[in-house]
């Protein structure tokens, strides 16, 4: 019984992985193409549904977490996934004003490259139980560069979306209401931005640790 649950876990994650992936790979494809064909201006019209799909998918990964299908800390997988999701809803589909941005282009090839290389590592580890030293490599150590472009991108966003949310009642709840309780977007992305700060150099660090503990084990095992 252990065995067939084993199986069926590893043939759910696989799955998971190379679904995941194969959206990423369409979210790089279009973005490129556009950028060769187009502008940087068009980027976001052409990624915009594989970019929802991909990136609100990994909500699934804190389901993961939780009931022990990863052992990955719900700690290190939350703030990653919230602030994804934020900038893909919170930002880009709820105030168009920003999607014709450079940063745009930036963000999406950012996540892409650094995804394709994360669900297709995973991807093979569940399926055939072991990953290529170049995968590997590649898993722990392209972040150095994707994770700072990635996450100024982000802040980025956010931030030259900050005045049109200032002016929207988007997202808001307005004094006085039967729930006696008020909500502005505006102050929340505020926080969101605040929450960077620390949060970003905390998670640079964790996977630099993430890094060493992964090649150090690899070097062990040849």
């Amino acid at each position: 019984m252990a065995g067939l649950l084993s199986a069926v876990r590893r043939l759910y994650l696989a799955t998971y992985n190379w679904v995941v992936c194969a959206g990423w790979l369409q979210v790089l494809y279009f973005a490129v193409l556009t950028l060769r064909e187009s502008s940087p201006t068009a980027v976001y019209g052409a990624v915009e549904k594989p970019l929802q799909f991909a990136q609100t998918a990994a909500i699934l990964e804190i389901f993961h977490g939780l009931v022990g299908l990863v052992r990955s800390p719900i700690s290190a997988t939350l703030p990653q996934i919230g602030s994804r999701l934020f900038v893909t809803w919170g930002i880009l589909h709820s105030f168009p004003e920003v999607r014709t941005s450079w940063i745009v282009s930036s963000l999406v090839i950012s996540w892409s490259l650094t995804e394709i290389i994360r669900y297709s590592f995973f991807g093979l580890k569940e399926a055939f139980g072991y990953t290529p030293a170049w995968l590997l490599w590649l898993r722990y150590s392209t972040f150095f560069v994707m994770y700072p472009t990635g996450i100024s991108s982000e802040v980025g966003l956010i931030y030259i979306a900050l005045p049109y949310i200032k002016n929207s009642d988007l997202y808001c709840l307005r004094m006085p209401n039967k729930f006696n309780f008020g909500f502005d977007y505006f102050y929340a992305s505020l926080l969101v931005l605040a929450v960077y700060v620390p949060g970003s150099p905390h998670m640079y660090t964790y996977m630099i640790g993430q890094r060493k503990k992964a090649l150090s084990k690899s070097r062990k095992s040849d």
